[in-house]
């Protein structure tokens, strides 16, 4: 792969890191530096990393993985939307969310990452520099975790409930689209 194509496939991989931090940005009203900086490291640190994994397990967990690839990034998305709209539906008064979760950080860095995982094996067969590339995810997944938290952050009117039910909406969306 040549830079050009590198930089195509970053975007590419960093979509999902934009769109999940957009639907992040919905819910948090508080402490949105510290979020949207937890948020966009841990996307940017998941995609640079997957892709090594990929590349060095390309003989043996490529084989495995590929047909379940999809399926994973489903069932994570699917559940953690469900998730997010059957709290925002629950009447009981809940405490105030101010900080994104090391569980749902992890969940959700895994998650948009599988791409970058399954990314690993074509960088391996196609003979592209490994550490260009990871750099390459890792910057544009960053940068477009912050873009995307901050664009779905602009829109504060709206009660959080409907954010929250808005937010799970686009994870099932992207669980939807995962398996398509």
């Amino acid at each position: 792969m040549n830079l050009v194509e590198i930089i195509l496939l970053s975007i590419a991989l960093g979509m999902d890191c934009l769109i999940v931090s957009f639907s992040q940005g919905l819910i948090f009203k508080s402490q949105r530096v510290r979020n949207s900086l937890r948020l966009a490291v841990s996307m940017g640190m998941f995609q640079g990393l997957m892709p090594v994994i990929g590349y060095a397990a390309t003989n043996k967990i490529y084989k495995h993985l590929l047909p379940y690839s999809k399926h994973i990034v489903f069932a994570i998305f699917f559940i953690l939307g469900t998730h997010f709209i059957l709290e925002a539906l629950a009447n009981e008064e809940k405490p105030k969310i101010t900080c994104i979760g090391l569980k749902c950080l992890i969940t959700l860095s895994i998650a948009t990452s599988m791409d970058a995982l399954i990314a690993g094996t074509t960088i391996k067969l196609t003979s592209t520099s490994l550490l260009i590339c990871c750099f390459m995810f890792g910057i544009f997944s960053f940068a477009m975790s912050e873009t995307g938290f901050w664009l779905g952050n602009c829109i504060k009117n709206i009660p959080t409930k409907f954010l929250q039910i808005f937010g799970g909406i686009i994870l099932i969306v992207l669980a939807i689209k995962a398996i398509i």
